[in-house]
């Protein structure tokens, strides 16, 4: 577990998630609305050596950054029912050489049934800060 008191230390945890990713990682972001998931997937960007400034796709729902590692980052928010999702044709993005950051992860996580990923959940605390949990997932 990990905690933030800030959204520049959100976003530095997030550097060092990145950093530590390998080509074709999925990362399943959950959190309440505001939990700083946007923030964290900056971070990451920027651990994966992206240079583009990074903002949540919610309405492009995907948007693809080069970098060291390419960066395929996903916001599932908007999105609604497994057959939404199955229409995205996400499942070429996710067996790509891409690390794939999905904000609102908890609505593809059903679907990644059989493969690794990394999930990293967003709790608010009450004093503000975040409680941050990364933990694998095993297919």
């Amino acid at each position: 577990m990990l905690s933030s008191a800030s959204a520049e230390a959100t976003r530095a945890i997030g550097e060092r998630i990145g950093a530590a990713l390998a080509p074709g990682t999925v990362v399943l972001l959950r959190g309440p609305l505001g939990a700083g998931k946007t923030v964290l997937a900056k971070g990451i960007a920027r651990g994966l050596g992206v240079e583009d400034e990074i903002i949540s796709p919610t309405y492009t729902i995907v948007a693809d950054y080069p970098g060291r590692i390419p960066l395929a980052h996903v916001d599932l928010y908007r999105v609604e029912g497994a057959a939404e999702i199955a229409g995205l044709g996400l499942d070429d993005l996710l067996a790509g050489p891409s690390v794939t950051v999905v904000e609102w992860g908890e609505k593809l996580e059903p679907t990644l049934l059989g493969r690794e990923a990394v999930r990293v959940t967003i709790s608010l605390e009450a004093d503000g800060g975040r409680r941050i949990v990364v933990e694998g997932l095993a297919p």
